[in-house]
């Protein structure tokens, strides 16, 4: 399947934003997700289906300021 992870397009197996992080090494990282625009809880991720053409965005909180 085809998707589009932070404006970038990617070939992926995964079925569900829980296995695309983990194709994708965000395995262990404590990221923000989205798919096409709407947040989505880490409790929700094994549950949320991607389809062909989805938006991934993987948001990785900065320190400093």
């Amino acid at each position: 399947m085809h998707i589009t992870v932070n404006g970038v397009a990617r070939a992926i197996r995964a079925t569900t934003l829980a296995q695309a992080l983990d194709e994708l090494d965000y395995h262990q990282a404590v990221v923000a997700t989205a798919v096409n625009g709407r947040f989505v809880a880490a409790s929700q991720r094994d549950t949320t289906a991607l389809a062909e053409g989805d938006a991934l965005e993987i948001l990785a909180p900065m320190q400093g300021g």
